[in-house]
């Protein structure tokens, strides 16, 4: 409900100037209010009921002006106007924070565009307009930062103004000046009109501290002047100054191409392409510094103690918890910027970045803050942040607030200081000093104040970890360190062999933690975001010491260790739908910010491809899932990724004919069959329908390209290999095929024909992406073929050829079990199930599902085609079998097992021997 809504709500029962219900405050109280009162009074009501908008503030300026005021008269009298009006919907009608905001931001905006329009018309008069090289009207813009930027604007606040010009010139009249010194007495102009005080007050205090080089640089400055000093000069903290900006002024340019590349510039220099957890002690030394400000300012003033802006605790530090946040995620998932604190907080914590409680403790938090900024501001109309000391005046607000104050005891600070305590805790946690708890470990491990590779260092450090800690410290790569690097390193060793025995973290887990360290020192901020979060670094090395294989991941793929921090990491599966709708959200995110292009696309997949792997690796490692939920889990990843690479690299075809593709991807083998495991290859065959007589031309065309998108190794690692060889006609066919054609091929109608392979290959096929519609069509294709009458003789000799052909391709020596390849290894066990299924299926359609080897050999004995127990006891041996397989890929060991290592697996061999007896013979 809008504050109009409310309004006429809250008025239908109350006389004349009553208050409404459980509101015990009223304006007037408000020295500012009542001086409006008296001075305006008879232009209070050009200002029609209800919340001021930008319509109508501009309207009264007008009436103002008809009235014989200058623009700069006019301007101050409105503000005057709007601030009262906001005072009694505040204070008496219950207008929310926001509300009042974007009431005084659109007062800023309309203040600035008209002052902008005149200052423009008067310098074109005297001297010509800007244009450039081409003759153009040089663009000039006014670039809102802060709570301006944010649409937060509270309502006695300044504004915080950069001026920016398109490209240098000169102007074109008599009088010919440079574009700079143009647009230099602009700026003056602008101050005169909005920030110099006259005898009607000032429209706002402007600010132009937070230009490029501050105070000291010019006051305006051309987009390659501004490009300059990003690229040269930007300092971290002024990143979270320009994550907020905007362009406020004018209206007219802010959706013009060249905005959108003023708009690009700054996204570029706020945020990175990959996990920047080195903002972390920028921000930190910033908070220091307006913390120490603070103080000194509170010095002998202990009033200043209460300010609800930059004391601890107050709106400031909610502030920095959301651009900490933004900064450091906003390059990989542009969804989470935005201006606005109370959405980001929203948006952060649907990113399982912040918990949902908490997000909406802090914007509690930040809602009660807010208007008591507004109460104390509309006091006396001051740029103050700091609770009055009269006690009148703190009753007055906390009446506003419906909180009783009196003299020995005010709830208004009990209020106070539980928001206060709960919005310190939250940004404690996140922005500490980066000091580990005391405990035991090493002598130095706590805080070295010794680089890694002091010989100091490395004698506090225990065995055997002293060793692999001295040959990391003599690389290369890290002799040539800066010292301040050298420093965290050892810091980071440090607390590794502190966690040492603690929580399963073994002394092997460490030092693969070093091993792991070396590769990672090409990005710094990995190393910071260990330091700046010690329970990943805790669940780190607790992952690196149950099995090898995550450490290669992780080499590979080092930011997902930023997925530790999650703690939804353990408590949920992989989500489909979740999953590619939020790649949906984020390609629209790209698209709206004008950054969708390809190399941004592609990384996007690729990360989060790795996060959703390393989650359910993390869950396998942990014995949080099993085999088969992990199989399950990796399959349907990979069925997303085919569907939004489909959906994104169609977008970008020139040849596209139609808004949706009509392909399928049809996956064969251990995607198929939903088996897959880490790293997987795809088998996959591509399939369309569609009758446009260039479609063959046009599917090659973008079946290419969605392979080099599936494959192309980017800056952000790779996806899947790609295997295309069971398609029609294998490696010599065409690279995609039209469903009739495919549907010919393994019927058997014309001369090109399937081989029995291609049909025991199809008994593990199924559509994995593409259009829905041909889901259906490609299944009735794959049980046509599957329940065709065969001759069961020369099917068994040509599975058994097959076989045999497998077998010799990959030999095992006879003193091994290899646990895919060895006879009564899982590679029987699934071809004695696909000569089930080619020979009976015919007769018993409930073979016909792809429903996996274990559950299909149960469906045959149960049909009868397998001897009592037969085929339960091979299926059993088929889990076991492939749960070995997987524990010992994780370890990076062979499956090549000898006679002791095969010894608790006999009697599931035999198992599979005995299937294998009972459908073939031999």
């Amino acid at each position: 409900m809008n504050f109009e809504q409310r309004q006429a709500a809250q008025s239908v029962d109350l006389a004349p100037g009553a208050n409404p219900p459980q509101v015990r405050a009223k304006a007037e109280y408000s020295r500012f209010v009542q001086r409006v009162r008296r001075r305006w009074s008879a232009e209070l009501d050009l200002l029609p009921p209800g919340l001021p908008r930008r319509e109508t503030m501009q309207a009264v300026v007008a009436q103002l002006q008809q009235q014989g005021r200058a623009l700069g008269s006019a301007l101050r009298v409105m503000r005057q106007l709007v601030l009262e009006r906001l005072a009694v919907l505040d204070v008496e009608q219950g207008a929310s924070v926001p509300e009042v905001c974007l009431a005084m931001t659109e007062l800023a905006e309309i203040s600035l565009e008209l002052a902008l329009a005149q200052g423009r018309a008067e310098l074109d008069a005297q001297y010509g307009a800007a244009r450039d090289a081409q003759g153009e009207v040089i663009e000039f813009w006014v670039l809102g930062m802060g709570k301006l930027g944010g649409r937060e604007l509270n309502v006695s606040s300044d504004i915080d103004l950069i001026y920016v010009y398109d490209e240098d010139g000169h102007t074109d009249g008599a009088q010919r000046i440079t574009a700079h010194e143009y647009f230099s007495q602009l700026s003056r102009k602008l101050y005169t009109l909005i920030g110099d005080v006259t005898e009607d007050g000032q429209v706002f205090r402007v600010d132009l501290a937070l230009r490029p080089n501050g105070n000291s640089g010019p006051a305006v400055v051309s987009l390659a002047m501004l490009e300059e000093y990003f690229l040269v000069q930007g300092r971290e903290w002024e990143r979270f100054a320009w994550l907020k900006s905007r362009v406020v002024a004018p209206r007219l340019a802010i959706a013009g191409p060249k905005v959108q590349a003023l708009k690009a510039l700054v996204t570029h220099f706020v945020y990175r392409k990959y996990l920047d957890y080195g903002v972390f002690e920028g921000l930190r030394q910033l908070h220091r510094k307006i913390r120490d400000e603070a103080q000194r300012r509170a010095a002998g003033r202990p009033q200043r103690a209460n300010d609800v802006k930059l004391s601890r605790g107050g709106i400031r530090e909610i502030e920095f918890i959301v651009q900490l946040l933004q900064v450091v995620r906003g390059g990989q998932f542009p969804e989470i910027r935005t201006r606005s604190t109370v959405k980001a907080l929203q948006r952060v914590a649907d990113k399982g970045l912040m918990p949902a409680a908490t997000a909406d403790k802090l914007s509690e938090a930040y809602d009660f803050l807010r208007r008591v900024e507004h109460r104390i501001q509309f006091l006396d109309d001051q740029q103050t942040h700091c609770l009055p000391e009269a006690d009148a005046d703190l009753r007055w607000i906390a009446d506003s607030l419906g909180l009783v104050c009196r003299a020995e005891a005010c709830a208004l600070f009990e209020r106070l200081g539980e928001v206060r305590e709960l919005v310190a805790a939250e940004f404690d946690a996140l922005l500490h000093d980066s000091q580990p708890a005391a405990g035991g470990g090493c002598k130095r491990c706590g805080t070295p104040a010794l680089p890694v590779d002091a010989e100091d260092f490395l004698n506090s450090l225990p065995e055997p970890l002293r060793p692999a800690v001295k040959r990391l410290a003599q690389l290369p790569r890290v002799q040539g360190l800066r010292e301040e690097s050298r420093l965290r390193l050892a810091k980071l060793v440090g607390r590794a062999a502190q966690i040492q025995g603690e929580d399963g973290c073994s002394t092997e887990a460490v030092l693969h933690f070093v091993d792991w360290l070396e590769p990672l020192l090409r990005r710094e901020s990995y190393l910071a975001l260990l330091l700046e979060r010690p329970s990943v670094l805790q669940r780190l090395l607790r992952l690196l010491g149950l099995a090898r294989w995550p450490m290669r991941y992780l080499m590979r793929h080092p930011g997902v260790i930023d997925e530790l921090a999650d703690t939804r990491l353990l408590h949920e599966r992989f989500d489909k739908e979740a999953f590619v709708q939020e790649l949906a959200q984020r390609r629209a995110v790209w698209l709206r910010h004008g950054e969708a292009d390809e190399e941004a696309l592609l990384d996007s997949l690729r990360r989060a491809h790795h996060a959703e792997v390393f989650r359910t690796l993390v869950r396998d490692v942990e014995g949080r899932i099993s085999v088969e939920q992990v199989a399950d889990d990796l399959s349907l990843l990979a069925d997303a990724v085919l569907q939004c690479a489909i959906e994104w690299a169609w977008a970008g075809l020139r040849q596209r004919h139609r808004e949706a593709p009509q392909l399928a991807v049809i996956a064969y083998g251990k995607l198929g069959g939903k088996e897959l495991g880490y790293g997987g290859d795809l088998d996959v065959v591509f399939l369309f329908d569609d009758e446009d007589d260039s479609a063959l031309e046009i599917y090659s065309a973008f079946v290419r390209r969605l392979i080099t998108w599936l494959t192309l190794r980017t800056a952000a690692g790779e996806l899947f290999d790609i295997d295309t060889a069971l398609r029609p006609n294998g490696n010599s066919g065409l690279l995609v095929t039209s469903m009739q054609s495919f549907a010919n091929y393994q019927s058997g109608r014309g001369s090109n024909t399937a081989w029995t392979w291609e049909h025991q290959a199809i008994t593990r096929a199924r559509f994995c992406a593409g259009a829905p519609q041909l889901a259906e069509r490609f299944e009735a294709v794959r049980r046509e073929v599957l329940t065709a009458t065969r001759d069961h003789a020369a099917l068994r000799q040509e599975v058994l050829a097959m076989r045999e052909k497998v077998r010799a391709a990959k030999p095992v020596r006879a003193e091994l079990f290899d646990l895919k390849h060895s006879a009564g290894g899982m590679m029987d066990a699934e071809f004695a199930l696909q000569y089930l299924v080619l020979a009976h299926s015919h007769a018993h359609p409930q073979l016909l599902d792809n429903a996996g080897v274990i559950a299909l050999l149960q469906r045959a004995e149960a049909a009868g085609l397998l001897p009592p127990d037969c085929g339960r006891a091979a299926a059993d041996a088929y889990r076991a079998m492939r749960s070995a397989q997987h524990r010992a890929r994780l370890n990076e060991a062979s499956t090549a097992l000898d006679a002791a290592a095969a010894a608790p697996l006999q009697a599931h061999r035999q198992a599979v021997l005995a299937l294998w007896q009972a459908v073939f013979g031999a």
